[in-house]
């Protein structure tokens, strides 16, 4: 099981409608497909969308960093090696979305070799999640009316709301309408992407004590270290670790030193193999942990419900699964489908992707050579 080659393919799918937040807004899935493959025939595949606002990484520097720094050292080696190509992998500081993807191909390729199903690998606890639906900024009349399509369409019961607008009364009003209108059977949680300061936080979450939401993320930036920890201090529920904690080591340090007390996993920066290091080190802590989403299109949602069904933990909560319905189009043979709430773990070898090869004809960025 060597690996032969490794390809990095650039494409872009634009979204139906801008999804907004406080650290930015994206209009189109500027996304990279990595394959590699093994010496036995076999394929395996990932994704690495492109966040520059949030990590660093463009969809340019993702390519290069597998085509030059990563192919070259690690093309020969057997896939079972992970730690191995991990370790050199981290050789090269940041690009957390290309390792990731090697490292989600690479398992894609150990599943099909085996016959099993990844989840099955990595922990079988169940074969599906419920869904989580995240809302960007908009009216509230507007996201009101998102939320009750994405009801009444898909069964989906809780929702994520974007806020860290100025002035907070913004995403106050926006979070009161949607209990209002969707009423008490619903579950809502905020994500401020580090708009607010503490104060502001504060304030805000005081502002909506009466609106039973049950999570409250990445409010302010995590270099606030004091105005942070007092912050989480006085919050009335978890106050979750986003992109303030990217690897294991960051998670660490954000539980130990009170600047939070639940995190956010996305495979899309963690891959399969940290994210399960992140998982246990919160279950041995006892933090609470939400799977998160990248704006992952279909692709890189299979990945987070293939590790999210995987264990008890990720299934405690609603993943944040369905942001792929604001694509125009992707690459998958086979979509996806919410039914009931519920998203399914693919149950053939490998994490379940089958590429279409005339969508990745048509979305490429590349010549194809």
């Amino acid at each position: 099981m060597k690996i032969t080659a490794i390809e990095a393919i650039p494409f872009a799918i634009p979204y139906t409608k801008p999804l907004r937040f406080a650290s930015g807004e994206v209009h189109t899935a500027l996304h990279v497909l990595v394959r590699v493959s093994s010496d036995d025939g076999i394929v395996g595949v990932a994704e690495a969308p492109a966040r520059p606002f949030t990590y660093g990484e463009t969809q340019e520097s993702i390519v290069a960093a597998i085509r030059t720094l990563f192919a070259p050292r690690i093309t020969g080696m057997s896939v079972m090696d992970r730690e191995a190509i991990h370790a050199i992998l981290d050789r090269t500081v940041g690009n957390p979305t290309a390792k990731s993807a090697l490292d989600m191909a690479l398992w894609d390729v150990i599943g099909k070799t085996l016959g099993q199903p990844v989840t099955a690998l990595l922990g079988g606890f169940s074969d599906s999640m419920r869904v989580s639906h995240m809302l960007g900024f908009a009216e509230p009349a507007k996201m009101v009316a998102e939320a009750e399509r994405m009801r009444d369409t898909y069964g989906i019961t809780t929702f994520k709301v974007k806020v860290g607008r100025k002035p907070f009364k913004l995403d106050v009003d926006v979070c009161r309408a949607l209990r209002e209108e969707l009423g008490a059977d619903i579950e809502l949680y905020i994500d401020g992407n580090r708009g607010w300061t503490p104060s502001e936080s504060l304030r805000a979450l005081n502002a909506m004590a009466d609106i039973d939401l049950t999570l409250a993320e990445e409010l302010c930036p995590a270099d606030d270290v004091l105005g942070r920890k007092w912050l989480v201090e006085q919050c009335t529920v978890p106050f979750v670790a986003d992109e303030s904690a990217t690897t294991p080591g960051e998670v660490t340090r954000a539980l130990l030193g009170g600047a939070a007390n639940a995190v956010s996993i996305k495979t899309a920066r963690t891959g399969f193999s940290h994210s399960q290091r992140v998982l246990f080190q919160c279950d041995g802590l006892g933090a609470e942990v939400v799977m998160g989403n990248q704006i992952d299109g279909q692709l890189g949602t299979l990945c987070t419900v293939t590790f999210g069904a995987a264990y008890k933990s990720t299934t405690q909560r609603a993943g944040e699964l369905s942001n792929f319905l604001d694509m125009s189009d992707d690459l998958l043979a086979e979509p996806l489908e919410i039914v009931d709430g519920k998203l399914f773990a693919r149950q053939t070898p490998g994490i379940g992707i089958e590429i279409d090869a005339g969508k990745l004809a048509k979305y490429r960025l590349d010549d194809g050579n």
